[in-house]
This record gives C-alpha cells, structure tokens and sequence, in this order.
C-alpha cells in the first residue's frame, strides 16, 4: 500500500492538564463491548495526558450523555510506551471506541486494519495542512484533533540593546543575528546541531522531503540540492550557535538547561518549552523577557515550513459500540465543540477545522505559533518512518558530519541509503 509523502504542515506537549472523567485511574476497562457489555450503556475514550483541559472533557461528555443516555469513560494515556499499548487495544474487542493518536502514528495504526473507516467524516471543513496525516490512499482513518509547532523565542532586552529588528524573512533573520554578535555579549542564537525538525522545515522551504515515494516503496531524498540548500542555510543559523554539533535540543534540554543558564538571545521551541524557560528563570529570582516570532520564510509573503505535531482522534475498528464512538466523535470535532476547545487552550493550538477561529493573546507564544499553518511540513506518513527516527538517527548523523566540515553530497548517499533501507522495513 502507498502512502502521500506530506510537504504540509511537531508533537508539541500542552500546558493544560487533563484529569479523567469517570476513569478509575486503573487504565484498563471496556467501552461496553465484547463480552463485558452490550455496548449501550457506556463508551471507552483514551486521551493522551495533557491533550486538552479537564472542563471542555467533563462539559462535552456531560452533553453527550445528556443526548445519549450513555456514560463517556475517559482513560488518560502517557506518551511513553503508547505505541504499544495502542497496538494491543487495537487488537482486541471492546478495549477502547475512540482513542487519540499522534499524527505521526496514525497511518501505521491505519495499516494493521485497527483503525475504521471514516469515510463519512470526510465532508467537513478540516484544516488542509493537518489532513494528510489522517488519510491513506484518500481513505480517512482519523480526523485531525489539534497541532502544535516551533517558533522563534527571543530576549527583547537583548534584541533591543542590539538594535535588532523582528525579520520576516531569511536574510533579515540573518542580519538580526549579525547585529546581536556584533553588538552585544550574547549568544545570538542557541540552535544544537541535530534538531532535524528544524532541517526539515528549511527542506521544505526548498521543496524537498527527508524521504520521496519510489515505486511501491520509499527512497532517502536528501542527497539532492533541495537537501544541500536547506543544510547550508541550518549551518549558517549554527555558525551564530555555541552549542555543540553533535547534539539536539533535548540533551541537554534547551529550555531549563540552556537558555536560564547562559545569555542566549534566540532559541526555536515550542510552547511548553517556553514555559519551562520562564519558570527556570524566575525560580532562579531571574525574569523572562521573551518575545515570539514564527521562523522566516525565503520572502516576506511566505513563512517558513514548521513541523506541525498534534493529535488526531479514532475510532477502532474493534469497538465495542461503533455507532455511539461516531458520535461522540462528531460532537467532538463538530465546529461549536471544536471552537470551545481552541478557546480552553487560550488559542493555543492549531484549530483542526477551517471554521474554527484561534483568537491567542498578543505577543504571546501561541500568536506565533498559529501564523504558519498553511506552511509546514509533516515527516514521511509511512509505518517505517519510525525506524528512521530511532538513534543512531541518520540525518541527525548527516547533519552533525555536513556541520563539521565533511563533503555533504557524499554524507548525503549514505544517509540517505540508511533511510531507505530503514523506512521501507514494517
């Protein structure tokens, strides 16, 4: 089976936290199917912690219980470990009706026939960046939930005193940097030399893919000069970076390691980063001062690709009570609900629907973080995509080899060879 490769539009972790509605914290249980019922009288829900606000889950299961008659059993999942507890649910009768999967992982889930087909949810307005990842072969498996991405966190105090301006493209990006190594003693971007995410964004800029189809299988797509370009471009955002090349943004930590340690002027996170810095920094009696700007594109009318993460929501194949998982499932993502869930998260969250509206405050992070959703990226939406991402990452290798002087076209050939042996494995 064929897969689109996504050049539309990371998983970002939400400040809100989730509390389960009718869970009995035992993170098992049925949803009324198989043989522990008959599937009328309750339903089985699995979230994700942290994937939305406890008042929008008890106030929309209230009026889905209201209209149904039947009781909506929230499970909160943690993301570590989810994949195979996923697996295994999927494989068994009346375990979960509704489940939330990561973007990233809902074609593979698609694949092993776990997932239903959702055919008749395709007529509704969902955000077009977000689409790709809940769909094979034009087939919806899922719909679109929420997405979350990067932006550019900045210390206005120190942009201020270097006279640097807000770009809004590449080359002013440039420029700003300049000014702040120039002008003051600030490093004037934290960037590690693996944040592949963010090559990805910069590939995509250039209208490349870390991975193209081949045939009924899939090829590396960085030794081209799409991938060259986008590399040059990270190196020379790395050149203004103290940060070592052989490590991302997450060892160490960038955002309660890096930035509350060190006068850093800019730093690409996302939003719980941003909070995380905040709070490292006036723990330690300091203040933030952040400012936020979505990552440049090559013109000022396009703004750069961004990885957006998120959630999309299912329903399995094997639920206990389908019919009632559908509507709970419509009422979820319906517009009415929909806009009440972007408004709990303070629009901080990409709306999964094109009539639904994120008003965020301004100057805020999630402001930033809502511009460019109409140009992003996704990685390859392939089952195999997951064995390219386990360490020894190879385009973290690749890059941390092009930033250390090697020849890229030659690094590129045998990253990309890893790559394709990699994602065409199941």
């Amino acid at each position: 089976m064929k897969h689109k490769l996504v050049a539309a539009v990371g998983v970002a972790a939400m400040t809100a936290v989730l509390a389960a509605c009718g869970d009995d914290g035992s993170g098992g249980g049925g949803g009324g199917g198989g043989e522990g019922g008959g599937g009328a009288d309750s339903i089985t829900v699995w979230l994700m912690d942290g994937s939305a606000p406890d008042a929008w889950v008890q106030e929309l299961n209230a009026a889905f219980e209201e209209e149904h008659g039947v009781e909506v059993n929230v499970e909160i999942q943690q993301w570590d470990g989810i994949q195979e507890r996923v697996t295994t649910a999927l494989s068994e009768d009346g375990t979960v009706d509704v489940l939330e999967i990561g973007n990233t992982q809902t074609v593979g889930y698609a694949n092993t026939g776990g997932l239903a087909d959702l055919s008749d949810f395709a007529g509704e307005p969902w955000t077009a960046s977000m689409l790709d990842s809940a769909q094979v072969d034009d087939t919806l498996y899922a719909v679109p939930w929420y997405g979350a991405n990067r932006v550019v966190i900045y210390d206005r105090s120190v942009w201020e005193e270097a006279g640097a301006e807000v770009p809004t493209t590449r080359d002013e990006w440039i420029t700003a940097l300049e000014a702040i190594d120039e002008n003051t003693e600030a490093e004037p971007i934290y960037l590690p030399g693996q944040s592949y995410y963010v090559l990805g964004g910069f590939l995509a800029d250039e209208g490349g893919s870390f991975a193209v189809e081949d045939g009924d299988g899939w090829a590396g797509g960085l030794a081209t000069p799409e991938g060259e370009a986008a590399m040059d471009f990270y190196a020379q955002l790395q050149s203004f970076s103290d940060s070592p090349t052989d490590n991302d943004e997450a060892e160490p930590q960038q955002s309660t390691d890096v930035v509350p340690n060190q006068e850093v002027a800019s730093w690409i996170g996302l939003g719980w980063e941003a909070a995380g810095a905040t709070a490292a920094i006036e723990e330690a009696g300091g203040e933030a001062d952040f400012g936020y700007f979505p990552i440049p594109g090559k013109t000022a009318d396009e703004l750069g690709h961004v990885f957006l993460g998120g959630s999309n929501l299912a329903i399995s194949e094997r639920a206990g009570d389908s019919e009632l998982a559908a509507e709970w499932l419509r009422m979820a993502t319906s517009q009415e609900w929909a806009q009440r869930y972007v408004d709990a998260n303070n629009g901080g969250v990409v709306p999964n629907r094109s009539d639904v509206t994120a008003s965020p405050e301004a100057g805020s992070f999630a402001e930033a973080m809502v511009q460019p959703v109409d140009f992003g990226f996704l990685p390859p939406l392939t089952t195999g995509w997951t064995n390219v991402e386990t360490e020894p990452n190879p385009i973290k290798e690749l890059m941390t080899r092009a930033l250390n002087g090697d020849d890229y076209q030659s690094a590129a050939e045998e990253a990309d060879a890893e790559i394709t042996d990699r994602i065409n494995r199941e």
